[in-house]
């Protein structure tokens, strides 16, 4: 695995429209306690993603503190604040400045290898400093991902 060198790069909000699950890191290291695989299995088999865009979007909000608390993943797709679809859940990502980590190769391998790199970059990089407002995933296809970190 080569480093991803990440983009500074500014979003305006915008709101996703899916299912979630609250966790913290520690529970998804252990697949008894992980419920992320099975939070994209719901999704994919629900078709949520029928609904709108064909970018499928990962939300990561509501921490409790940093990257060791609990937060909450919203597994979804855009939407226009104003649809409200049953049975599913809405968050915004907050507008603001962002790393961009892009990567490409088959899931979820490679999102794993980002975000290990994520973890790294901040841990010595010291200039910027993580939000944990909003982070969020976006999947452009089978194989290609990027991952967007909330800087102040």
């Amino acid at each position: 695995m080569s480093f991803l060198e990440p983009q500074l790069i500014q979003i305006q909000s915008f709101t996703v429209v899916g299912l979630n699950e609250r966790t913290k890191n520690e529970n998804e290291f252990n697949p008894d306690t992980a419920k992320l695989p099975c939070l994209w299995e719901r999704f994919h088999t629900q078709h949520i993603a029928n609904h709108s865009t064909p970018s499928i979007f990962g939300v990561y909000s509501n921490y409790d503190s940093d990257a060791t608390g609990f937060y909450t993943v919203t597994a979804g797709v855009e939407m226009d604040n104003n649809i409200i679809l049953p049975n599913l859940s809405s968050v915004t990502v907050q507008s603001g400045n962002y790393l961009r980590f892009e990567n490409q190769g088959p899931m979820p391998q490679a999102i794993i290898e980002t975000w290990q790199q994520i973890w790294l970059y901040f841990s010595s990089q010291p200039q910027f400093t993580r939000t944990y407002d909003t982070d969020f995933e976006i999947y452009d296809g089978p194989e290609k991902c990027a991952v967007h970190i909330g800087i102040k």
